[in-house]
């Protein structure tokens, strides 16, 4: 063994058969520079806000301005994550709320609405995928709201209907079963949809059915599907005309 400690191994080093025996780390060394490595990070680096706002008078004037810094970062970080991750899931309004959660939704925030009925399967397909991709894009309000309680006499022909909102407006709209993506939609394709209408960003492929099934036909050319007037306190009736 060229590394045991031997004399007939030591008479080999002298002669350069062998290479000269590595000495081992003093473990005293290590432990030296290990802890030098550490001093190097400051203490606040790995403190949160409130950590940082109770030892603030510990630290010297230098490392105060350093921890400002430090703070503003930290507080635009905790402010970008607060916004991306402010929705989450599909939740159900009625007509009611409308106009709050819809029409009246912050500059910034897409919506997007599924107006269904429980009795139609495929809506309970779209609604099963856009409660997965709510948990994918956070930062976009998905809503769902039965239908009659927005619009009266909906034709059941023009469910699903989609209704994708920025700033108060319409923006991209899947009425039917067909513009929605029919009958076998998976939710990669539904995704694509929204994305094409602006309110996701998507890292998926482009969807090889976009020149099929996300053709939009003016509301008024799909048979049954014009927007009824109601009663007066029914302000919250959407325009998709």
């Amino acid at each position: 063994d060229p590394n045991e400690d031997t004399e007939w191994n030591d008479i080999l080093r002298q002669f350069g058969i062998l290479p000269p025996k590595e000495n081992p780390k003093d473990e005293i060394e290590e432990m030296v520079l290990r802890l030098q490595n550490e001093a190097e990070v400051k203490p606040y680096e790995k403190m949160n806000l409130k950590e940082l706002e109770e030892a603030e008078d510990d630290f010297d004037e230098a490392d105060r301005e350093a921890i400002e810094k430090y703070r503003q970062q930290r507080l635009q970080e905790w402010k970008c994550l607060q916004r991306r991750q402010k929705y989450g899931e599909l939740r159900e309004i009625c007509g009611e709320q409308y106009v709050k959660e819809v029409t009246n939704a912050p500059e910034d925030v897409w919506v997007i609405i599924h107006l269904y009925r429980s009795s139609i399967p495929m809506c309970s397909l779209v609604n099963k995928h856009l409660s997965l991709l709510a948990r994918k894009f956070p930062e976009v309000k998905f809503l769902k709201a039965v239908v009659n309680s927005c619009i009266q006499n909906y034709h059941d022909s023009c469910l699903p209907t989609l209704l994708v909102y920025k700033t108060g407006e319409i923006k991209g709209r899947f009425i039917g079963i067909t513009q929605c993506g029919g009958i076998y939609l998976k939710v990669e394709e539904l995704e694509q949809k929204l994305a094409e209408a602006g309110a996701i960003e998507t890292d998926l492929e482009e969807n090889p059915k976009k020149g099929i099934v996300n053709m939009i036909l003016p509301v008024q050319n799909i048979p049954g599907c014009e927007a009824i007037n109601t009663k007066s306190s029914d302000v919250m009736k959407p325009h998709i005309t």
